[in-house]
């Protein structure tokens, strides 16, 4: 949806993938119907109403997991064209031929088909009692969305289609991927500025060249390189002018806006016809072989006796002349190239399509004046509402539904604390007792934070938060494992601590920090203490395996042969009385008698 053409993929390049605290404290404009659109397409009957499953889950992650004010935006009655490409897009898909349809009158609008209206005045509900605002658009959503981004009342808008651009839309996120280390894909206007060379009127040409939502075909035999390569060709200033020029074919082509082509078109005293100066056919260069034979040429470089050296395979010549030759070649491969498109473009009857850039062009797609303003202001969530209509609708279990609201009450109650610290207990029943842990998810840190039920509320303590889900409920969510579209985020977990029991959620680190500073400098040093004891048990058990391997390496200390021998010389002079049966003839004969004469001491052996 928007541009034709890949547009998409032309912008891929140019994407920016952000963090979960890029939206953190902003507000961001939402095109509803997009969602009920793509999901409504990828779910279809898997689930029930996935319309409302997604919107309230997204919500609830705009939210709680990235800190967002998102601001809804609705489709207000479609434009006269929009509802023809819209009844030519459905006989297109359909196989039906469009000359068999009756004209549609000028200045009518089509309504959109009643199921999808339905869908849309159900989450238009949901969003109401979650608080949230919702501002409905004269004609296209995108529009108001992306005329809230550039007059600086929203940060950014969320919205696949691309021609929020060409509506003035500054920063656009195509996509959400909440279970990512960059859930966000981004497209900002200064990239594509920055990278393409295109602004806003640059994009509304595109559009029409290729098409748009508005009209389908653009114009025939141009596609979207064709038509990025001759927009490329003028400034913002002139685009829409000499695009009106071709298309009447009024003036001569190309002359006033274009932009300098490498400064290769040929001046006035050089535009004559030229005769291109003989080349040698040995080395390529100017001059003739027989020249060439008897001195070489200043080109190639060699002594006059050597010769001139041939020419490799693919040799093109680089002096002035074949160089402008090949300028004039160049020049007049352009013109033909802009020729036959201008062609093509002056085929098309009523190009452009006045109505299509005036639409593009203006400013005022809501129902609100530029000195008052959108309004726009964020209320509490109808709790109890809430958990009727999900079950009316869903049919969730009334518990299933509180706890997966809990992560989004816990934002919106510590924002009201840090504002103003009065309010003391989430949802009338769970006071703030302590920070767990730090928990990292997904390359962020948040802090595990545990809820305490209040004294006053201890009577259904279990009732509003179940620690298991439900039958009916698991046996839905079981059904839905396998399409991550729906973005089923996780809810609070239970935890048993010394006999109490206590809900664990994860809240931003500075949310946390500006609601309760000093429970949060508790745990920091409590942190401290414990990381203190455990470097100083780790230095003590440290020592100690030093000390034992100090001793070990003593013991066993290796001498050399000269000190071992020394030694055990030493040992057997001190205990000549030890039996020496199993030592060496020479020690038995020392030890024996040293004083008796060699014969003496034969005969005293072996006799």
């Amino acid at each position: 949806m928007g541009v034709g053409g890949h547009f998409w993929d032309m912008l891929k390049p140019y994407a920016r993938p952000e963090g979960s605290d890029f939206l953190r404290n902003k507000w961001v404009a939402v095109d509803l119907s997009i969602w009920i659109v793509q999901h409504e397409t990828a779910i279809k009957t898997h689930v029930r109403n996935p319309h409302l499953r997604l919107t309230f889950f997204r919500t609830i992650n705009l939210f709680s997991k990235f800190g967002a004010f998102p601001v809804f935006v609705v489709d207000g009655t479609p434009s006269p064209l929009k509802s023809q490409a819209r009844i030519a897009r459905f006989c297109r898909a359909s196989g039906i031929d469009l000359s068999d349809l009756p004209v549609a009158e000028e200045g009518v609008s089509v309504e959109r088909n009643s199921a999808f209206s339905k869908c849309v005045l159900e989450c238009v509900e949901l969003l109401e009692l979650f608080g949230v605002p919702v501002l409905k658009a004269k004609g296209e959503a995108e529009a108001l969305c992306a005329q809230l981004n550039n007059e600086g009342y929203v940060d950014a808008c969320i919205t696949a289609d691309s021609d929020a651009f060409l509506f003035g839309a500054k920063c656009v996120i195509k996509c959400i991927r909440p279970n990512s280390k960059e859930p966000f894909e981004c497209y900002h206007m200064s990239d594509i500025e920055a990278g393409l060379g295109l602004k806003r009127k640059h994009l509304i040409a595109i559009s029409l060249l290729v098409g748009n939502d508005h009209n389908l075909s653009g114009v025939q035999g141009i596609g979207l390189d064709t038509a990025l390569r001759l927009v490329q060709a003028f400034n913002e200033d002139d685009i829409l002018n000499r695009l009106r020029e071709i298309g009447n074919g009024e003036t001569p082509l190309f002359q006033g806006g274009i932009k300098p082509l490498d400064d290769c078109v040929p001046s006035s005293s050089e535009s004559s016809p030229r005769i291109r100066c003989s080349h040698c056919s040995f080395c390529g260069h100017p001059g003739s072989k027989r020249a060439h034979f008897k001195l070489s040429c200043e080109y190639c470089g060699t002594s006059k006796s050597e010769g001139c050296m041939k020419k490799p395979e693919g040799f093109k010549c680089d002096c002035a002349s074949c160089d402008m030759v090949q300028r004039e070649k160049e020049q007049k491969k352009q013109e033909n190239w802009r020729t036959k498109v201008c062609n093509k473009i002056a085929l098309e009857s009523n190009f452009p399509n006045e109505k299509i850039i005036e639409m593009y062009l203006c400013n005022n797609h809501g129902y609100f004046t530029a000195k008052d303003g959108p309004c726009i202001s964020w209320g509490s969530p109808e709790t109890e509402m809430l958990v009727d209509f999900l079950a009316f609708h869903q049919l969730w279990e009334p518990s299933y539904s509180r706890q997966m609201m809990l992560p989004m009450l816990s934002t919106i109650f510590l924002r009201e604390m840090a504002i103003n610290p009065v309010k003391t207990l989430l949802y009338g029943q769970y006071e703030f007792d302590s920070v767990l842990r730090v928990k990292i998810r997904f390359g962020h840190q948040f802090y595990v934070v545990k809820w305490k039920k209040a004294v006053t509320a201890l009577d259904s303590a279990m009732d509003a938060i179940p620690s298991e889900k439900s039958d009916t409920q698991q046996d839905a969510i079981e059904l839905d494992e396998s399409l991550d579209l729906l973005e089923e985020p996780d809810g609070p977990k239970v935890h048993f601590d010394e006999g109490c029991c206590y809900l664990l959620t994860d809240e931003n680190m500075d949310l946390v920090r500006a609601a309760f500073p000093e429970k949060v400098d508790r745990f920091l040093h409590e942190k401290e203490l414990k990381e203190s004891k455990r470097r100083k048990s780790s230095s003590l058990r440290s020592e100690g395996t030093n000390e034992k391997s100090e001793s070990k390496r003593s013991s066993s200390v290796q001498r050399n042969i000269t000190e071992f021998y020394r030694s055990t010389k030493v040992q057997i002079q001190v205990n000549p009385g030890e039996d020496q049966g199993a030592g060496t003839l020479e020690e038995k004969r020392k030890a024996s008698s040293p004083n008796l004469s060699k014969s003496v001491r034969r005969r005293l052996l072996f006799d």
